[in-house]
């Protein structure tokens, strides 16, 4: 997997997380999130139980940086943005209610659109895309759609070529 698409993951289960769990202090929110990640990563390596045990972790990898690199802007944009593409989302979810779509699916719009709106240096059929592949991972099997279709519609109404990045 890519590094830009780890990233967008990693930001729609930030997302999702901090929507639950909102956080008055967000660079302390995304430093934990980041260190249960890496956590996680290595428990899963090491493979075995370590009930009570503190996990000391290392130094983060270059391919983790280039991770959070990447990620850390698109979070705090998506929050930062949300209230724009929460109507937006409403405004192309005919007969859904916003708190009626699921929360990963929400997830993803809010972090697909605000780079579409907002993140010259994303041609928007990729944002697109990567946020219906994430969508087949981690919601239903019709998410997909669902997204590409809001998405698709968020892309007609966009004042630059949905393939460019400039």
């Amino acid at each position: 997997m890519g590094k830009r698409r780890e990233a967008r993951e990693r930001a729609v289960q930030f997302l999702f997380q901090s929507e639950f769990n909102r956080s008055d202090d967000l660079t302390a929110a995304l430093n934990q999130f980041w260190e249960s990640q890496r956590a996680a990563a290595i428990a899963e390596d090491k493979a075995g139980a370590n009930w009570g045990q503190p996990v000391e972790l290392p130094p983060a990898t270059a391919e983790e940086a280039a991770v959070r690199l990447f990620a850390d802007p698109l979070i705090r944009g998506a929050l930062e943005h949300s209230g724009e593409a929460d109507e937006i989302i409403k405004k192309h979810a005919v007969n859904w209610d916003l708190h009626r779509i699921a929360a990963v699916d929400r997830n993803i719009l809010r972090l697909a659109i605000f780079e579409m709106l907002h993140r010259d240096d994303i041609p928007p059929v990729v944002s697109i895309n990567e946020a219906v592949d994430i969508a087949k991972k981690f919601s239903t099997q019709d998410s997909g759609k669902f997204v590409n279709g809001i998405l698709d519609k968020v892309k007609g109404e966009l004042m630059r070529s949905a393939r460019d990045a400039t």
